[in-house]
């Protein structure tokens, strides 16, 4: 793929991704309340959904997305949900450091799973692969091997931006480990979310 091409798609993502959104206020919340664990898991959910989204925009299956509207809002909303959800544990937890603000049955598998349904139903990233991205790059002109190249580019970045968000919000929160301050620290990550659950549910 034309080099220029790969570095405006790196580019207009890079700052897509850093733009603060449901998906990076729920990373962000997730680390500053639990720390690093599953965030692993979570962060490849989000990529993994970007992906989709990637694959469906190069191969022309916004017709599909527009066929099956009704399951993305489905998702919008179970995304919406999960969020609220969240919201309301890490709210109302209490101020023990050790004591866990979100579900305990919160596995790796049920964390990437939350995260790839987040980032299909989120309007915003639907928006930048299946309205943006055609105008940015001849998808109709997408080989095999440029697919590819986007798909590396777009791990890339997301690794970056996500990369950032994480060690931010976790050194961020090991300066806050006093009690009084975790439970503001969860307070404020609930709130967060809350209004994650809104911007999404909403749109």
């Amino acid at each position: 793929m034309d080099p220029a091409a790969l570095a405006i798609f790196a580019l207009t993502l890079l700052v897509a991704a850093a733009s603060p959104g449901p998906t990076t206020t729920t990373l962000v919340a997730r680390v500053l309340v639990r720390g690093t664990t599953g965030a692993l898991a979570f962060v490849v959910g989000l990529w993994v959904g970007e992906i989709i989204w990637l694959t469906a925009a190069v191969f022309g299956l916004a017709f599909i997305a527009k066929t099956f509207a009704l399951a993305f809002m489905a998702l919008k909303y179970a995304g919406a949900l999960y969020l609220a959800y969240l919201a309301w544990r890490m709210w109302t937890s209490g101020s023990d450091p050790h004591e866990e603000a979100t579900p305990k049955a919160e596995r790796p598998l049920r964390l990437f799973a939350a995260a790839v349904s987040l980032t299909l139903g989120n309007p915003k990233i639907m928006v930048f692969y299946l309205a943006l991205l055609p105008n940015l790059i001849a998808l109709e002109r997408v080989t095999a091997l440029g697919y590819f190249e986007l798909v590396a580019v777009t791990v890339a970045v997301l690794t970056l931006v996500d990369g950032i968000y994480v060690l931010m919000a976790a050194r961020a929160g090991r300066l806050l480990r006093r009690p009084s301050a975790l439970r503001w620290i969860r307070r404020g990550s609930g709130a967060l979310l809350a209004g994650a659950a809104v911007a999404v549910a909403s749109r």
